[in-house]
């Protein structure tokens, strides 16, 4: 998303931040098992929710290439901290994009 000029830098920052976020608290909470991983993920993804209107306000949107690279961001993140394999569906099940 950052290397296409579709999506504003400004947002996509924005949802850097929430995913940057999103590691700290996995560092700080070190959430025991998937359940609580999940609470974590879908805090994040509720964050992204509410990112579509400033995505909309500028002229873009959370389209499939985005939400494939946002989703693909998340299972990443988890498979860094020891989740792997973890079902992207589940990590981001609150998302509405």
């Amino acid at each position: 998303m950052m290397d296409d000029p579709y999506f504003p830098d400004d947002v996509v920052d924005l949802v850097t931040k929430v995913l940057v976020d999103l590691c700290e608290q996995i560092e700080s909470m070190r959430p025991a098992d998937l359940g609580a991983l999940h609470q974590l993920t879908h805090a994040a993804t509720d964050q992204i929710n509410d990112l579509q209107a400033a995505f909309e306000d500028a002229g873009s949107e959370i389209e499939t290439n985005a939400r494939e690279a946002i989703a693909n961001e998340f299972g990443f993140i988890a498979g860094a901290y020891g989740f792997v394999g973890a079902d992207l569906e589940d990590l981001i099940a609150t998302r509405d994009w």
